[in-house]
C-alpha cells in the first residue's frame, strides 16, 4: 500500500511540475495568454506541497522524485506533444523506476 502512494504521490507531483512549467512555456513561445501563469504558479505551489507529503526525509524524496518525473514527462512527451517515445526512451524509464525503487523502498541500516 505505501508503495501505491508514493508512486501515485509521486505522480501527481509531476504532474503538477510540468503543468507548471507547460503553462509558461506555451505563454512564452507559443503566444499564448499571459494569464497562464496564475495556473502555472498554482501549479507550482501544489508541486512544492505535494513532495512535503512524503515522510521520508527531503533529499531522498527528492532523488527518487526524478525517475518518476522521468517516466511522466516521457508520457507527456507521447500524450500532449504526440511523440512516441523511442525505445531507448522506455529503458532509460525502467532504469530510473528501478533507482527510484531501490532509493525510497530500500531496507534502511543506520551506518556507524
Amino acid at each position: 500500500m505505501m508503495v501505491l502512494k508514493t508512486l501515485f504521490l509521486f505522480t501527481l507531483t509531476a504532474l503538477a511540475e510540468i503543468i507548471g512549467c507547460y503553462l509558461p512555456y506555451l505563454w512564452l513561445k507559443k503566444g499564448s495568454s499571459a494569464w497562464l501563469l496564475l495556473p502555472a504558479g498554482v501549479a507550482l505551489f501544489s508541486f512544492a506541497w505535494l513532495l512535503s507529503l512524503h515522510p521520508q526525509p527531503a533529499g531522498r524524496v527528492y532523488a527518487a522524485y526524478g525517475g518518476v518525473y522521468i517516466s511522466v514527462a516521457l508520457c507527456w512527451l507521447w500524450l500532449v506533444d504526440g511523440i512516441r517515445p523511442s525505445i531507448w526512451d522506455v529503458f532509460g524509464v525502467l532504469i530510473c523506476l528501478i533507482g527510484m525503487a531501490i532509493i525510497m523502498f530500500a531496507p534502511r541500516h543506520a551506518l556507524n
